[in-house]
């Protein structure tokens, strides 16, 4: 499944605030240095969608706020409805 991610480093814990449509706005308590940030979210999202950490990627975005986040590991409607419990 393809998830589009808003991350929002530094914050005091590692949350999903909300969804927008197919988009999740993600804080994460790493800063954006040094791809911390990136590798706390990788981490936060294996747990939030229970899978393993090497079945989530970073295809597009590393750089930037705005990330295109591949996860694998599950069946699609089994990640769908994790992603509809977001509110």
């Amino acid at each position: 499944m393809m998830v589009k991610v808003r991350v929002i480093p530094n914050a005091e814990d590692n949350e999903v605030v909300s969804r927008i449509g197919s988009v999740l706005r993600v804080k994460v308590t790493a800063p954006a240095i040094d791809e911390k940030a990136n590798a706390t979210l990788k981490n936060y999202l294996a747990e939030f969608f229970d899978v393993p950490a090497r079945r989530v990627n970073i295809l597009r975005g590393a750089n930037g706020r705005e990330k295109t986040v591949e996860i694998v590991g599950r069946t699609e409607e089994q990640l769908k409805r994790v992603m509809e419990s977001i509110p």
